[in-house]
C-alpha cells in the first residue's frame, strides 16, 4: 500500500505520521512534529522522532528527487517539512489532512432518518440553517451515529490549515498538488481508534482526554459508541497551571452530555504523566485510567524514545488507522473533501463553459474524422477507378498494337485493289478490242495482225498487214473509236499487200 501521511495541526504545531498497511497490519513508518509560523516563516524547532532519527539530529544529505536546488539550505517552515519527508516518494503517497475547531463545528441532528444519504443530508442542511442561522455546502459536512441513534454532524466552516501545509508542500515541490484522500476529524478518529483498541463493558462511561501543548479535547463515549463531545478546552502542557481545571471541565461536560460518572479515563496527548494519573484517582476513584495503546499498529521499527512519545500523535496515528479500517471493519467516521479539492486535484480542470467547449471539441473532432473517413472512402473508388481505367488502356494499347499490323496490310490490299482495278480495266478494253478483232478477222481472211500494246492513254495501238485496202476501211468503220494513222503498200510474196496503224480507244477515253 502506497504511505498515508497524516497531518494534523495544533495551533502553530504540526503533528505528521506517515502510516502503511503491510500484511493486515498497519506500521508506523515515521512520526514527527514542527512548528509552523507563517506560510514563509522559519520553524523555531522541529523534533523529529522517525526511524532514521540520530539523537534528535536533522539530516540534509538525502533528498527527494524533485526537491528544488538548493533545498538542502532552505530553512523555511516547508523547507524542513520536505526534508523530514524525502524518505518517501510524496508524489506516489496520499495525504490525509486532520481538522479540528475552530475550523469545523459540530451540530447534533435528531430528526427524521432517511436511507438515502443525500436527502439525508438535505435535512441536516436544513436543520443547521433553521437553528444556527449557518448554510453548509453538501460537499462540506458529514455525520456519524451517536449511542442514541441521533446523528452527530461535522461541517468546515473555513480553510483547513492542514490543507494549506500540503498545497504549500506541493509548491515547494514545483507540483500543482498532491493527492489528498479526505479530511478526518480529529475528535471523531480519536473517538473510533479507541473504540476498535479497548474492549468496554456495554454500561461502561469512558472519558478521552487528549492534551496537546496549546489545547485540550474531552471525549465520551458509552460503551464501545460515541456518546458525547465536549468543548475544545483552551488548556495545554504550554499554559498549564494546575490540573483542577480540568475536572471542573470534565464536570460541566459530563453534565451537558448527561454522564452520570466515569468508568474508563484513557490518556493521550503530551501529558500522561503520574500527576495527572494520581488527580484522576483522587477526583474519580473508581475510574479506571490507563493510557492509549497503540497494539493495532506495527511499531516493531520505531526507536524506544520514539515508542515513548507516540502518544503526542495519536490524533494523525488515529485519522490513517480510521481510514485504512473504515471499509474492512465497517467503521463510521468523517469523511469531508470540498470541491475546490477536488477540482484542484482534477488533472484537467473545467468549467462549465469549458465542458461545453469540450463537447463542441468532440463533435468538431467527429466531424473532421468522418469527413475525412468519407473523403477516403472517395479517394479509394477513384483510385479503383483510375486503376481500371489504366487497366483498360494497357489493355487497348495492346489492340492497337495488334491493330497496326493489319491497318498496315489494308493500307496494302486498298494498293492491291487499286492495282487489280486498273488491271480490270484493261482486262476489259483488251477483251473488247480482242472480240470484235477476232470476229473481223474470221469473216476476212486476208487481214492479219502482228503487234498490239496499249498506250499511255489507255488506247491499243494496233498494227498489222492487210491484202485489201477495203478491208482497213472497214475494221475501222466496225470500230468507231478507231483512227487508222497510216496505210502503207508494201508488196509481199508477188501480192500486193499493205501495212497499217490504228489507234483504238477505250469506250471511257475522253479523247475519243
Amino acid at each position: 500500500m502506497k504511505p498515508l501521511i497524516s497531518v494534523y495541526t495544533e495551533g502553530n504545531e504540526t503533528k505528521i505520521a506517515v502510516v502503511s498497511l503491510e500484511k493486515d497490519l498497519p506500521r508506523v513508518l515515521k512520526v514527527f512534529s514542527t512548528t509552523i509560523s507563517s506560510p514563509s516563516g522559519s520553524p523555531d524547532k522541529i523534533q523529529d522522532l522517525g526511524i532514521d532519527t540520530l539523537g534528535g539530529d536533522i539530516s540534509f544529505e538525502s533528498l527527494e528527487d524533485n526537491s528544488p536546488v538548493g533545498a538542502d539550505t532552505d530553512n523555511s517552515d516547508v523547507g524542513i517539512l520536505s526534508r523530514e519527508l524525502n524518505e518517501f516518494k510524496l508524489s506516489r503517497s496520499s495525504f490525509i489532512p486532520v481538522t479540528t475547531d475552530p475550523s469545523v463545528n459540530f451540530h447534533v441532528y435528531e430528526g427524521e432518518k432517511l436511507k438515502d444519504r443525500n436527502k439525508q443530508l438535505d435535512l441536516i442542511i436544513k436543520d443547521i440553517e433553521k437553528t444556527k442561522g449557518i448554510f453548509v455546502n453538501k460537499d462540506s459536512i458529514d455525520f456519524v451515529e451517536l449511542d442514541d441513534k441521533s446523528y452527530l454532524c461535522t461541517f468546515l466552516e473555513s480553510s483547513v490549515p492542514c490543507v494549506n501545509i500540503v498545497n504549500q508542500l506541493a509548491g515547494y515541490h514545483r507540483r500543482r498538488y498532491y493527492k489528498i484522500e479526505t479530511i478526518k476529524n480529529a475528535e471523531i478518529a480519536l473517538a473510533n481508534y479507541v473504540s476498535r483498541s479497548t474492549k468496554f463493558f456495554p454500561e461502561d462511561y469512558t472519558l478521552i482526554i487528549h492534551i496537546g501543548k496549546e489545547s485540550s479535547k474531552l471525549i465520551f463515549l458509552e460503551g464501545q459508541k460515541l456518546k458525547h463531545i465536549g468543548t475544545t478546552l483552551d488548556i495545554g502542557t504550554h499554559n498549564l497551571h494546575t490540573y483542577d481545571v480540568y475536572f471542573s471541565k470534565i464536570l460541566l461536560e459530563m453534565e451537558n452530555g448527561g454522564i452520570p460518572r466515569l468508568d474508563n479515563v484513557v490518556l493521550c496527548g503530551d501529558d500522561r504523566s503520574e500527576n495527572l494519573v494520581l488527580s484522576f484517582y483522587g477526583t474519580f476513584p473508581e475510574a479506571n485510567v490507563v493510557e492509549l495503546k497503540f497494539e493495532n499498529f506495527d511499531v516493531s521499527q520505531l526507536k524506544q524514545d520514539v515508542l515513548e512519545n507516540l502518544s503526542s500523535f495519536s490524533i494523525p496515528i488515529a485519522a490513517a488507522y480510521e481510514f485504512i479500517r473504515e471499509k474492512e471493519d465497517n467503521i463510521q467516521g468523517i469523511n469531508i473533501l470540498p470541491k475546490y479539492i477536488l477540482d484542484n486535484q482534477k488533472f484537467l480542470q473545467f468549467g462549465w463553459h469549458s465542458y461545453l467547449m469540450l463537447a463542441l471539441l468532440f463533435v468538431a473532432t467527429f466531424f473532421v474524422t468522418f469527413m475525412v473517413l468519407k473523403n477516403f472512402s472517395t479517394i479509394s473508388k477513384h483510385d479503383a477507378e483510375i486503376a481500371r481505367l489504366e487497366a483498360l488502356q494497357k489493355k487497348n494499347e495492346e489492340i492497337i498494337n495488334q491493330i497496326a499490323p493489319l491497318t498496315n496490310r489494308i493500307a496494302n490490299f486498298d494498293n492491291t485493289q487499286a492495282i487489280l482495278d486498273s488491271a480490270t480495266v484493261g482486262t476489259e478494253i483488251w477483251g473488247t478490242t480482242i472480240e470484235k478483232i477476232s470476229n473481223f478477222v474470221e469473216r476476212r481472211r486476208n487481214f492479219w495482225i502482228t503487234h498490239l500494246e496499249t498506250t499511255q492513254n489507255n488506247e491499243i495501238l494496233l498494227k498489222g498487214f492487210s491484202l485489201s485496202r477495203s478491208s482497213l476501211t472497214e475494221f475501222a468503220r466496225d470500230n468507231d473509236a478507231s483512227i487508222i494513222n497510216n496505210v502503207l503498200y508494201e508488196p509481199l510474196r508477188e501480192k500486193n499487200a499493205f501495212s497499217f496503224s490504228i489507234n483504238i480507244f477505250h469506250a471511257n477515253n475522253p479523247n475519243k
